[in-house]
């Protein structure tokens, strides 16, 4: 009786989101990443899958063999698993924000679809230029339809290791419920490396809230009510900005703009030192009393960024600043904020409660 090998390896693919690992190398890590990204964050779509495999496998006789009748039954309990943890999002986020966080219902429609496709009441402006970097100095702007007055801001910057990556590939849902909400959303792209460093990445935050700062109003923007974000390398420099308002080091040019923000959102982020480990390169070494108050999500099953580390750094942030609200996601990795799921839908209500709460607090200290 011959071994269905290619049905073993499909098993396996959707069996691995579901298993923990320990910390990986670098490299190994990455793979694991790619591996279980799409898998671990669209559970309908891979649950119907999973039967829809497992029906031509056993039509074909291949449940017969005792091997691939054990790994069907075992990687249908690992898509299982996978799946409910995502579902128990809410539960996470309930814990880390308490009352404050009330999650909305999402429609099956909505899931069934989860890409990222920007809603008929959203309006998407890009490629408007924040800087003389060419390309890597546009962002594009969300907003409802309506055009809103004196919106608040949400800006957020994308991953990539700081060495890839553009505006328009990450967090999207976010960018789009918010815009839908009336928030104005912006999303920019940044210098990255070999050809710009830590600084480099910071001013240009700072660079961004500096054209909010300046031409935000033109298009609704509230300037005094700006919240920071960012996927991964993007939550560190969102992070970097935050912790130094108006430092002249950060702001060659325009030293005098006020880049205070309300708050920072932090997903999946990186969180230690920069390449070379340079001195005053982390967070950590910028964290101050008054800094503004912190929400950072991480994946549990995170194999890019260890969720040890970042436990770590939570509890290190708010030991300065008693203003951070760390929610640990069971089962996730990193990348959650690609797709519309389950996840992700329940992260993004998180989002947007502790933005707002965030940005009325903001107002009530100015």
């Amino acid at each position: 009786m011959s071994v269905p090998w290619g049905y073993l390896i499909g098993l396996a693919v959707l069996a691995l989101p579901a298993v923990p690992v320990p910390r990986l190398p670098e490299r190994l890590g990455t793979v694991w990443y790619f591996v279980c990204l799409a898998v671990n964050e669209l559970p309908l779509l891979v649950i119907a899958f999973f039967i829809a495999d497992t029906a031509l496998a056993a039509s074909q006789g291949d449940l017969a063999n005792p091997v691939a009748a054990v790994a069907a039954v075992l990687a249908g309990a690992c898509v299982a698993l996978a799946a409910w943890r995502g579902l128990r999002t809410p539960h996470a986020l309930r814990k880390a924000l308490g009352a404050a966080y009330t999650p909305r219902r999402t429609s099956l429609a909505r899931l069934l679809s989860p890409f990222a496709i920007r809603p008929r009441t959203v309006e998407r402006i890009a490629d408007l230029a924040y800087g003389p970097a060419g390309k890597r100095h546009l962002l594009d702007l969300y907003r409802h339809r309506s055009h809103p007055a004196d919106a608040p801001v949400l800006v957020h910057f994308h991953g990539g290791h700081y060495e890839t990556g553009r505006k328009n590939t990450q967090s999207r849902p976010l960018l789009h419920r918010l815009a839908a909400n009336g928030w104005i959303c912006i999303s920019a792209n940044y210098r990255l490396r070999p050809d710009a460093g830590y600084e480099d990445h910071v001013t240009d935050v700072k660079r961004v809230i500096s054209w909010i700062r300046e031409h935000g109003p033109e298009w609704g923007a509230d300037p005094d009510r700006i919240v920071l974000s960012g996927s991964s390398a993007g939550a560190h420099m969102s992070a970097l900005a935050a912790l130094t308002p108006g430092d002249p080091a950060f702001q060659p040019g325009f030293e005098g703009v006020d880049t205070t923000v309300a708050a920072v959102v932090g997903l999946n982020g990186y969180w230690g030192r920069y390449f070379g480990n340079e001195p005053g390169s982390a967070p950590l070494d910028r964290a101050h009393a008054g800094a503004p108050p912190f929400l950072i999500v991480h994946g549990d099953h995170d194999t890019l960024v260890h969720v040890a580390d970042v436990r770590r750094f939570a509890a290190d942030l708010r030991a300065v600043t008693g203003r951070v609200v760390y929610a640990e996601l069971p089962g996730a990795h990193h990348g959650f904020d690609l797709f519309h799921s389950p996840r992700f839908e329940a992260v993004v209500d998180a989002v947007e409660q502790f933005a707002t709460a965030a940005v009325a607090e903001a107002v009530r200290r100015a």
